[in-house]
Formats: structure tokens, C-alpha cells, sequence
């Protein structure tokens, strides 16, 4: 399975979120699945990525010209695709994917996350979408798409693939693995 990870090219200032970036790459790789991601060195991004390929699994890039440009992208990662824009970046990780998590990052994890669940809601894709929601992180997120299911923007059923993990065992019992 191909998971499409989302997450902070910035490690943030919580040692322990980086820790989970490194046991949810380590997991992909013990567990045979193969990586998504935006293709980066740099942040939880790159822990991730160095992670997933040390326990053995396929790492697929997705970067931008332009941060290629800026030279962040992982060279030793198996697979690197360009793209021109931000928009293709987002589309080509899409079209990747199998299953999308959306681990803490910033508003360009927000931003791609987001598309996923509009996708999911007008049942243009058919995947897991977990929202990985360490120590709280997406509570507000959470409280949001309550709030828009209790508004009559949306319904419980048009969001019935996304789903909150507190954890680890969270993703894989979401995932059946």
C-alpha cells in the first residue's frame, strides 16, 4: 500500500513529535507498505522519509521545482518526482496514494489534508484519511468538522472516510494492519 503522509518540513518544538515521525516511517518499512511524501530532507519530513527507507520501504518524493531549486530535497530517497507547481505536487501525491494521513505540519498540511477530505466528500477518492491527532493536535480540526456536520455544511456520511488517530495502534487499526 502506498500511504501518502502529510506533515511539517519543520520539527516543531516538541522532541516527542519527532519521535512519532520516526516509529510512523519505521512501521511503514517493518510492515511492507511503501511512502508518499513531499520529497524534503528537511523537518519531520525528513525524518520520516530516512526512517521509512531504513526499515526498508519504498520512498517516493513529490517536490516542486522550485524547493529543488533551494536544494531540500532527500537524495536517497528511491523515488523522486518534479513537478511545476504546488498544485501538481498535491495532485501527483493524490493520484499516489492508497491511504493519506495528515501528521502535525503547518498550513500547507492543512491545505493538502484538506483537498483529500473535499475529494473524499464528493466521493472523487475512496482511501483512509486519518488525521493524526498527537496530544491533541487536530482537536480544533475536529471541533471544526463537528461544527460543520451540526451547521448542515456537511454530513456525517460524506466524511465517513476520515478518521482521528490519537496513536500509532490508532493508524494501524484504521488501516487493518
Amino acid at each position: 500500500m502506498n500511504i501518502t503522509v502529510y506533515l511539517g518540513a519543520n520539527e516543531g518544538n516538541d522532541p516527542s513529535i519527532a519521535e512519532s515521525a520516526r516509529e510512523l516511517g519505521a512501521w511503514i518499512g517493518k510492515s511492507g507498505n511503501n511512502l508518499v511524501y513531499g520529497g524534503s530532507k528537511v523537518g519531520l519530513m525528513g525524518i520520516l522519509a530516512e526512517s521509512a527507507l531504513d526499515a526498508g520501504a519504498q520512498v517516493t518524493g513529490v517536490e516542486p521545482q522550485f524547493f529543488i531549486d533551494q536544494a531540500v530535497q532527500l537524495d536517497t530517497i528511491t523515488q523522486l518526482i518534479v513537478t511545476d507547481t504546488m498544485a501538481d505536487r498535491k495532485a501527483k501525491m493524490i493520484e499516489l496514494g492508497d491511504a493519506f494521513i495528515a501528521f502535525p505540519g503547518g498550513s500547507g498540511t492543512l491545505e493538502e489534508v484538506s483537498e483529500v477530505m473535499s475529494m473524499l466528500s464528493l466521493s472523487h477518492l475512496n482511501a483512509p484519511c486519518i488525521i493524526y491527532n498527537l496530544d491533541g493536535y487536530y482537536n480544533h480540526l475536529k471541533a471544526q468538522i463537528n461544527l460543520m456536520i451540526e451547521k448542515g455544511f456537511s454530513a456525517p456520511e460524506r466524511l465517513k472516510h476520515v478518521h482521528f488517530a490519537s496513536n500509532l495502534n490508532d493508524v494501524k487499526g484504521i488501516l487493518g494492519r
